[in-house]
């Protein structure tokens, strides 16, 4: 009997996939024997043990065969599919990188398969020398997160996050227009830029992107320059919707397609984005704050 992601395909199981050392639910890894993949569920509140296997796809699909294991499956097919925008912003929370290619579906471990089908995107590793099916989904960034989150995912981005070289300053400003990002500026900050601070002044990467997510500063990475961190920022959900309030507050609806210097307050409102423009709250009449524009 063949124990293949194939051999799953054929009885039309799912060979659920998982953040841990072998890359599959109900598998662990007990090395040094001559069958080191366990494949156990949890059952009437205890973990019960379905045997021992060679490989952890032979394993996983024992798991996909149970009862467990296909409830497990029905649960996850239930879920509705995510949207372009909120596999992105599921990878930020995430801290897990779309990594993207040059194929048809322009992203990495993703294929466009069944065009024209509901769910025609399929997600796929190598694992082991072999290909490994993750599943399918409706859109390439959904099969990407999934890509993201298996250990060969994670493997790939910090691969490419060791080989990538810094931007330039000029660069990071070049990429932010290509992106249709805006480098969002700080009045306040000792780096002039929004979600920026100088962290590690002296090292290769001094400059620390951040933001605030649910009532907490998250750390976004280091960076050689301040510009690139401040891209770093305008990728993020968090960057966009600054942006966005900005673009707002001046009443164009939408942030401007260039890194033009947006002046802000790092802890308050965001003012209206121009070139070279500070806006300070100063105190009026009556206690209410008032605006002046120095240009």
């Amino acid at each position: 009997m063949s124990c293949s992601p194939q051999q799953a395909q054929a009885e039309k199981l799912t060979l659920l996939v998982a953040e841990n050392s072998t890359g599959y639910f109900g598998v662990s890894l007990n090395p040094g024997r001559s069958k080191p993949y366990q494949a156990r569920v949890q059952r009437g509140g205890t973990k019960v043990s379905l045997g021992m296997f060679a490989t952890a796809e032979e394993a996983a699909l024992c798991v996909a065969r149970s009862p467990e294991g296909r409830a497990v499956a029905a649960e996850r097919a239930a879920a509705p599919p995510l949207s372009s925008e909120e596999a992105r912003q599921q990878a930020q929370a995430e801290k897990l990188t779309l990594l993207v290619a040059d194929n048809s579906a322009g992203y990495f471990g993703v294929a466009l398969n069944k065009p024209g089908q509901p769910k025609p995107y399929e997600a796929r590793v190598t694992r082991g020398g072999k290909k490994v099916y993750l599943g399918v989904f409706v859109t390439a960034e959904e099969a990407a997160l999934c890509v993201a989150r298996s250990p060969e995912g994670q493997s790939e981005a910090a691969e490419r996050a060791a080989a990538a070289p810094a931007l330039t300053s000029e660069e990071a400003r070049q990429q932010a227009q290509v992106e249709k990002l805006t480098l969002l500026v700080a009045e306040n900050s000792r780096t002039g830029y929004f979600g920026v601070r100088l962290d590690k002044p002296g090292m290769p990467k001094p400059y620390q992107a951040r933001v605030s997510r649910g009532g907490k500063q998250v750390g976004l990475g280091t960076f050689a320059t301040a510009e690139q961190a401040a891209l770093h920022v305008a990728r993020s959900p968090e960057g966009q919707a600054a942006a966005g309030r900005a673009a707002a507050a001046e009443g164009q609806g939408a942030p401007p397609a260039v890194p033009s210097g947006a002046s802000l307050k790092e802890e308050g409102t965001v003012p209206p984005i121009k070139v070279e423009v500070v806006v300070k709250e100063e105190e009026g009449s009556g206690g209410r704050p008032k605006r002046q524009r120095t240009l």
